[in-house]
Order: structure tokens, then C-alpha cells, then sequence
């Protein structure tokens, strides 16, 4: 693509009068054809950032350019090149995906004469064909996500945003939705703006990803980068006997940092350490166990390490301070 399709915020703030500053003077930037996974719990700002960036929410300080247009000055150009998917499928129940996509490229003034194939393309593209002429109340969850995802690649956007796009999807529909978005940034060169809370996710799909937590990001880099960041291993111990948990978390302690973890017992290894030192140690306490594991950095530990929790449990509710009536959808 020959037009800027990159992200550049410099200090950018969103504060709000009876909330907290949901972002606090945040920097990024976004290569033309990057997918840019932003990782963080409910309330930490990721939302309120992907507002801002699609000028539906005026930032309190800082600057955004967008495509290379100021979200503040120039909302109208940034609109032009942005398509945006976000947590609230705006989909009318009585009417069919073809339905949604005529109108929607009446309204972004595709030519008549290209309508009906661009239609055509992007049923395809997001494998609705075959349910084009049904309503959309029959749609199940993936369907709709997808449609929503046509919608707003109807006037061929050189940036998309995505705001956790596959939450709630089943395992078959969240692959199919990373593969149409792997696909937009690889061969059609869309610069893609991700927020997801699965570490999975940001994983398979994000060339880099950015945590943010409480309005800051708190890590940026490649998932590789920051996964070498923690560099060592951890050891994760299954007890036969629950009751016996306290005494292998003790023993295991003198290795390194103990890690919450479910139903089993886990250290961070220091370095020095290795996996047949802590099985010598259990052998020589007659410890006996179900399971022991060693286990590879992974952004889970790297969210962990940065913010002190684990993603998952990001509690639900309210999503970082932006009340309901300022939530809004723009494509």
C-alpha cells in the first residue's frame, strides 16, 4: 500500500471525570503491515486506547496519528482508512448478511457496479456464503464476529481494529477469525490493532505485543523477546497428596520463586538450577508426587512477572472506566 498505514501516540491520556485515567500517557508505534497485539485485564486501559485511535472518544493530552492523520484534527480522514470491529457487533437481527453488506457499501460509497462482487468477496472470504440469505438471528456467536469483521473490511482499510474479536468463539471459529486476520496483514499489507485478553492469541497472531496495566504499558516487544525477558524455566509439581502441598512448596522454594499456579505446586528456577536438582531433592525427602513438569517461559509468565497477576483472572464488568453511554461503534 502506497497511503501511511502505521499508528504513532505519543503521551496519550484518557481521563475521566467521575473514573480513573484509564490511560495514562501511553507511547506506541505501529509499523505499516504489523499486527500489534495489545494484552491486558478489563480495566486496564485497552479499550479506552482503541477508542481514542478510531476518534470515538477524544483524548484528554497527548497525540495519536492515525494512517498519518490526527485522531483529534482530522477524524473524518482517519475514519476513511480505518475499519473497526469492536466489542459490540452492531448487527440487525432481522436482517441477512447479505443484507448487512449491501447497505454497508452503499454507505461506504463503493461504486454500484463493484457492490454485488464485493459483497460476494467477503462472504466468502469469512466463509458466509451459504447462510448470506438467512437472518442474522440465527447466527451463531463465530458467524456474527465474522460478519462483523466483512463489515469492516467493506472499503478496503488500510488499518483494522480489532477489540478482543474472538471472546466467547469456540476453538473452530477463533482459528478461522486468526487465520482471515494472518492472512489481511500478510497479503494485503492492513496494519492490524489487536486488544485480546488471550495470551494464545497474541501468541499465534502478534508480530509484537504491548501489556498494559492500570493506563501504563508496563512491557513491549516480540512474544519471543519478552518470553527470553523471563529467560528461566519454571517446575511445576502435581502432589499425590494435597495435604503434602506445603512440604514440596517449601522444598522447592530453595530453587526459586514459588508461582501461584491451579491444583499444583510451582517455582520460577533460579539461575543455576535444573530440573534433576529439584527431582534429586524430592527423592532425598521421600516426596512422592503425580507429576513434575518443566515448563518454557510463555506470555502468561511474562504477564505475571510485569503486573503481578495472571491475565485470566481479569474480573468482568464495567471495561476500563468508560461508562456505558460513551461505548459506541464507527467503522
Amino acid at each position: 500500500m502506497t497511503r501511511d498505514n502505521s499508528i504513532v501516540v505519543d503521551k496519550l491520556v484518557r481521563e475521566f471525570k467521575k473514573g480513573p485515567r484509564a490511560v495514562d500517557g501511553i507511547d506506541l508505534h505501529v509499523s505499516p503491515g504489523e499486527i500489534y497485539g495489545f494484552l491486558g485485564p478489563n480495566g486496564a486501559g485497552k479499550s479506552t486506547t482503541v477508542l481514542m485511535l478510531t476518534t470515538l472518544l477524544p483524548p484528554t493530552a497527548g497525540t495519536a496519528l492515525v494512517g498519518g492523520y490526527d485522531v483529534r484534527k482530522e477524524g473524518a480522514k482517519v475514519r476513511s482508512v480505518i475499519g473497526a470491529a469492536l466489542q459490540e457487533a452492531a448487527l440487525d437481527p432481522l436482517l441477512t448478511g447479505r443484507d448487512h453488506l449491501r447497505l454497508q457499501t452503499m454507505l461506504q460509497a463503493v461504486p454500484r457496479s463493484e457492490r454485488k462482487a464485493r459483497q460476494n468477496e467477503l462472504l466468502e472470504r469469512v466463509g458466509l456464503t451459504e447462510a448470506a440469505d438467512r437472518k442474522v438471528r440465527g447466527y451463531s456467536g463465530g458467524m456474527k464476529r465474522r460478519l462483523d469483521l466483512a463489515l469492516a473490511l467493506v472499503h478496503r482499510p488500510s488499518i483494522l481494529f480489532l477489540d478482543e474479536p474472538t471472546t466467547g468463539l469456540d476453538p473452530q471459529s477463533r482459528t478461522a477469525l486468526w487465520a482471515e486476520v494472518a492472512r489481511l496483514a500478510r497479503d494485503d499489507g492492513v496494519t492490524v490493532f489487536l486488544t485480546t485478553q488471550y495470551l494464545e492469541e497474541a501468541d499465534v497472531l502478534a508480530d509484537r505485543v504491548g501489556i498494559i496495566d492500570n493506563g501504563h504499558i508496563v512491557a513491549e516487544g516480540t512474544p519471543g523477546d519478552l518470553k527470553a525477558e523471563i529467560g528461566r524455566p519454571s517446575v511445576h509439581v502435581l502432589p499425590c497428596n494435597p495435604d503434602e502441598s506445603p512440604k514440596i512448596n517449601e522444598l522447592l522454594s530453595r530453587f526459586g520463586e514459588p508461582l501461584g499456579d491451579d491444583g499444583d505446586v510451582a517455582v520460577r528456577l533460579r539461575d543455576g538450577y535444573r530440573l534433576a536438582d529439584v527431582i534429586r531433592a524430592m527423592d532425598g525427602e521421600g516426596v512422592v508426587v503425580d507429576d513434575v513438569e518443566l515448563r518454557a517461559p510463555t506470555l502468561d509468565d511474562v504477564f505475571l512477572a510485569k503486573t503481578g497477576r495472571t491475565l485470566e483472572g481479569a474480573a468482568d464488568g464495567e471495561q476500563d472506566g468508560v461508562p456505558a453511554g460513551a461505548r459506541a461503534r464507527r467503522r
